[in-house]
């Protein structure tokens, strides 16, 4: 996947926003049976409604009753494991890694910037998303998962081909905040 890195989106890192290293994505939809089978396998509870939750290197991202966004370094390989868990089960798991960017937006006006470009009150009201909750919305245009991962930190993944749009968006809204 080394690549991915060179197909990189250019943009100026700042202290608001740097982009995450390449990362292993898969989407998972399945009934009960296929999705404990794969949580198992990866070594990871998968979490409930619009929460993540992260365990052996590995992240799942709910992001609807029956889908999830499995997040894995490059480093590590939990797919065989997963693969042979699915067997015999209905579930589609399909390979997302080139599709799309990551991007961490962090620091004391890291709501305030994404809220710009955002519907959801990020900033107002932690209790409204607080760390660990994740979701799909919009960022300007683009639609993005947002996942909070700390109090002053998101996790923004986004097609590879908005991610220009994005970060120039977000760089915008640096300047105003």
């Amino acid at each position: 996947m080394a690549e991915l890195t060179a197909r990189a989106p250019a943009f100026a890192p700042s202290d608001l926003l740097r982009l995450l290293p390449p990362l292993q994505r898969r989407i998972l939809r399945g009934r009960a049976a296929a999705l404990d089978a794969a949580g198992t396998a990866m070594g990871v509870d998968l979490p409930q409604r619009g929460r993540a939750a992260a365990a052996n290197g590995c992240t799942a991202l709910w992001l609807g009753p029956d889908e999830y966004l499995l997040l894995a370094p490059e480093a590590a390989n939990p797919w065989p494991a997963l693969q042979a868990a699915l067997a015999g089960l209905p579930h589609a798991c399909v390979d997302v890694s080139q599709r799309h960017a990551a991007f961490e937006v962090a620091g004391e006006h890291a709501a305030a910037a994404l809220n710009t470009g955002c519907p959801l009150d990020l900033d107002l009201d932690l209790e409204a998303f607080p760390e660990g909750q994740c979701t799909r919305t919009v960022f300007g245009k683009a639609g993005i998962i947002l996942w909070r991962t700390a109090a002053d930190r998101f996790h923004v993944e986004v097609w590879r081909s908005f991610a220009s749009y994005v970060t120039q968006l977000l760089a915008l809204a640096a300047g105003e905040v």
